[in-house]
Order: structure tokens, then C-alpha cells, then sequence
């Protein structure tokens, strides 16, 4: 016998339903986001991903918790990768590269004139932020912008309610804009003091949080207590600098600072929080013979470090804690990279997709299940410069690279040179396959050129003014550096 109800209980039932629906679903379901980001900071600099002098106990907590990315990508050095990151393109699009101009090392002499580099991100390009802002979603950044702090370019002005651009130095350190703090203050410490006060002030909303401290970058400064803590400390495997491992600890010490704040808050459980560095340590170059001396850390066992497009300069750890979602102590080695960070932001927070192209494709997937696979095929780099490491020595010459599944095929442009590596192998990138696997170079190559034209990658052109020289164009070698290889 079917029963009838009235239609006044029916349509409350229906109203009440549909009042559930939206407070489950409304602004304050949607999750939170920490996005914390170290500067220079190595894929093994952290003890979760392998240091055995470093101590990092917060990070080590928030991977426990979470899923680390195993196999995840950023640009050899800092500017680039802040303008992948937030504009979800390659640089070869937005003209982002490396950092500063490109007489910044002297490449006179080299066969190639590097193709000019843009250091402000393009105005037309709308950052990750100002999406989530849109959506409404409370946006604060304080720490190392990188890709245009004047005018239009400031982050205050492109998509963050609030934003405090800070990097340079670790002591009596300046802010844009002009912000007071107690004199002998450490600015990793301000930093997260200002992150903490804004957690504070948005816990009733939606927020999103990017903190990219420039810890641990150069000058390598530290608190003088935590260095002592380290001083007696036996080095190992290439780890063994006080200094750099203090500075490290004070990073961490940031991480715990702002998980306790969310713990206190009862915001864990709707808080996304996400652990990265900005490009690989700076270290490898003795290694590598690019340098006599001068490694802050090593990357082993990754090849060469910062400025360099082997892993040693681009792979970077990669940690994700999402309650409820992320399985704890979880790992995903399907390779990712930088433009997959816009995406996957704006698909966390229900957000709608930018007027232009994106590159990179969501990780949510990868979030939810780590044994899944992306869409696409591969990934992809693109340095059309040159990158210095000292007297007559490069961290890299203009190079491309694409990396699909295992392997990773660079292109040198200065003479076509291939190289071919099995990273599941070769993680060390030490034997070539080029003439041993002659149709799997065939096929990456081919790859790597369809993408650069799809892009419309610009390549660096002749260079007519090189002084003759009997040194093979082949070789590593060459140039004189004009600045140190602490770039910023």
C-alpha cells in the first residue's frame, strides 16, 4: 500500500534536504590550502626524503600523514619556477626562465646568444590566487614573490588580499611593503608569525595560505643557538654544513608552527597542507666537475644541483597532507611538475579555469589514489640560456628535455648532443642509451620537437660576435661568470 504525503510535509522535506545540501557543500565544506614552499631547499635536505644529518621532524610528521611526491619537478632555479607555478604555464609560453637578464653570466664566447628572458610575470596571466579568490576564497601570501614586486606586478595587486614580499636576507631584512618587526627578528620567524595571524583571522572562511620562505636560500645565516645544535654533529653522506642545517631546522620549525596553529584551531581535518622547495640544493658541482669547491649540501644520489636540468637541479620533494583523503605515509612516483599545481588548486577549490591555457593537469587524482595515471604522456623543459657556476664553468648550457614514464631525453642546443636515461634504473643519470636504445631516443626526440613547436618555444639563435676559440664547441666549458652562483 503506497502512502500519500502531504504536500506542506513534502516540500519541507524537500527544503530541509536541499538546506543539508548546501551546508555541506557550501563555502565552509570546502578545504583550506597551505601551500609552504623552501628556497634551494635539496630532494634529499629533508629526513624523509633521505638526509641522515638533517633534522626535520615537522616535515617528517607532515609526510607521515600525507603522500609524498617521489618523481615531482620545478625549474633549475628560483624565478621560473614561481611563474610555472603560478601561472599553470611552461616558460617557454610566458618567456620565464631563469632569473634576471641575460648578460647576468657572460656567455660572449659561447655558440649561442641565450633568448632574451622576461622577469616579470605577464600581467595577462591570472595567478592560481586571484581564481580562488574569485570563488571566495581568503588569499594571503608572505615570503619570496620573485616575479615582479612593482606596481601591477606586486602580489597585493594580482589575486592576494594580503601580501608581504620579503626575501634577500635572513637578518634585518627588508618588506615590500614596509611591515615593522623586533629588531634581530630571523625572517623565517616573521613569516610565520605573519601566516599564523592570518590563519587566525580567516578561520571562519575559506582560505588559501602561500608561504615560500626564502630559508634556505644564500646567505647562508642562521640562528646562532641552532647552529650550535648542530656543531658537534658527525657529517654524512655530504650533509655536514651547521649553518645550512640550522637554517634548515628553522624552516621546520615554521611547518610545525603552522600545524600546531591549525591543530589549535580544530582546522586540520579541512586543511589541505602541501611541503615543496622551489628547485634541487645547491650542491652536486664538485661532483660534477663544475666546480673545486662550494656544495652547501649534496643531492645524491641525484646528479649535479641548482641551475642544472639534471635531477639534481629540478627534482624537488613534494608532500601532501589531506585528511581523509591522502593515505598516511603513502608515496606516488608518477612524474609531476609545476604547471600541475594551478590546475589542481583550482579544482580543490571549486574554482573556474583562467581565459588562458593551462599545461599541466590536476593531481587530485593522484591525491586520492597514488597508484593511478595521469592522462598525458610526458612532461617537459626548456632552457634557452646559460647558467654559470664560477670561472669557465656552467651549471648548464641551453638545453630541452622531456621526460615520459622512466626515461628522460635531454636535447643540448649548442650542438644537437642527446641524452637518454632509464631513471628507474639510472636514478643518477650516469649512463647514457642513447646508441643502445637508438628507437626510444627516435620517439622522445620526436616528442620534445612536436612539443617546443606547439608551444612556440623560442630557441637561442647564433652567436655572431663568439671570438674564435680552439675549444670544442662540445665541451662544458666556457664563459666567464659576472655573479655568484647564489642567485635569488
Amino acid at each position: 500500500m503506497r502512502t500519500h504525503l502531504p504536500l506542506a510535509v513534502a516540500l519541507l522535506l524537500v527544503s530541509c534536504n536541499l538546506t543539508q545540501a548546501v551546508e555541506t557543500t557550501g563555502p565552509k565544506a570546502r578545504p583550506n590550502i597551505v601551500f609552504i614552499m623552501a628556497d634551494d631547499l635539496g630532494y634529499t635536505d629533508v629526513a624523509c626524503f633521505g638526509s641522515k644529518y638533517y633534522e626535520t621532524p615537522n616535515i617528517d610528521r607532515l609526510a607521515s600523514q600525507g603522500l609524498r611526491l617521489t618523481n615531482h619537478h620545478h625549474c633549475q632555479n628560483c624565478t621560473p619556477t614561481r611563474a610555472a607555478l603560478m601561472s599553470g604555464q611552461y616558460g617557454a609560453r610566458t618567456g620565464v626562465y631563469t632569473v634576471g637578464g641575460i648578460d647576468r653570466f657572460d656567455w660572449s664566447k659561447r655558440p649561442l646568444r641565450p633568448v632574451d628572458n622576461v622577469t616579470n610575470l605577464p600581467l595577462e596571466l591570472d595567478i592560481f590566487p586571484k581564481q580562488l579568490k574569485k570563488a571566495g576564497y581568503a588569499t594571503g601570501m608572505f615570503g619570496k614573490w620573485h616575479i615582479g614586486e612593482q606596481g601591477e606586478y606586486h602580489p597585493g595587486q594580482r589575486g592576494f588580499d594580503e601580501a608581504v614580499c620579503s626575501a634577500g636576507e635572513h637578518f634585518n631584512f627588508k618588506t615590500n611593503p614596509k611591515v615593522d618587526y623586533p629588531e634581530g627578528q630571523y625572517l623565517a620567524d616573521f613569516l610565520t608569525d605573519k601566516a599564523v595571524d592570518f590563519i587566525q583571522r580567516h578561520k571562519d572562511e575559506p582560505f588559501f595560505l602561500y608561504l615560500p620562505h626564502f630559508g634556505v636560500h644564500s646567505p647562508h645565516d642562521a640562528k646562532p643557538a641552532l647552529v650550535e645544535k648542530f656543531k658537534n654533529k658527525q657529517a654524512v653522506d655530504g650533509h655536514g654544513n651547521p649553518t645550512y642545517a640550522a637554517m634548515i631546522y628553522s624552516v621546520d620549525e615554521s611547518v610545525g608552527q603552522v600545524l600546531k596553529t591549525l591543530e589549535e584551531l580544530k582546522l586540520s581535518e579541512n586543511t589541505i597542507v602541501i611541503f615543496t622547495s622551489d628547485n634541487g640544493g645547491v650542491g652536486g658541482y664538485v661532483r660534477e666537475g663544475v666546480k673545486r669547491s662550494g656544495d652547501i649540501t649534496d643531492n645524491a644520489p641525484l646528479r649535479s644541483g641548482k641551475g642544472s636540468l639534471y635531477e639534481g637541479g629540478t627534482r624537488v620533494p613534494f608532500i601532501v597532507r589531506w585528511t581523509g583523503v591522502t593515505s598516511a605515509g603513502s608515496m606516488c612516483d608518477v612524474p609531476t611538475i609545476h604547471v600541475d599545481v594551478y590546475p589542481t588548486m583550482i579544482e580543490l577549490a571549486g574554482a573556474q579555469k583562467p581565459s588562458h591555457d593551462l599545461d599541466g593537469e590536476s593531481l587530485v587524482k593522484l591525491f586520492q589514489e597514488p597508484q593511478t595515471k595521469l592522462s598525458r604522456e610526458a612532461i617537459y623543459q626548456h632552457f634557452p640560456g646559460y647558467l654559470g657556476a664560477g670561472a669557465d664553468s656552467w651549471r648548464t648550457t641551453p638545453v630541452s628535455l622531456v621526460h615520459a614514464g622512466n626515461f628522460k631525453l635531454m636535447e643540448y642546443l649548442e650542438d644537437g648532443r642527446l641524452e637518454l636515461y632509464d631513471l628507474s634504473k639510472d636514478i643518477g643519470e650516469s649512463k647514457n642509451l642513447v646508441e643502445a636504445l637508438p628507437e626510444k631516443t627516435k620517439e622522445l626526440h620526436a616528442k620534445l620537437v612536436a612539443w617546443r613547436a606547439s608551444v612556440n618555444a623560442p630557441m637561442p639563435t647564433k652567436n655572431n660576435t663568439a671570438e674564435s676559440s680552439d675549444e670544442p664547441k662540445t665541451k662544458k666549458k666556457g664563459g666567464k661568470n659576472k655573479k655568484a652562483e647564489g642567485d635569488k
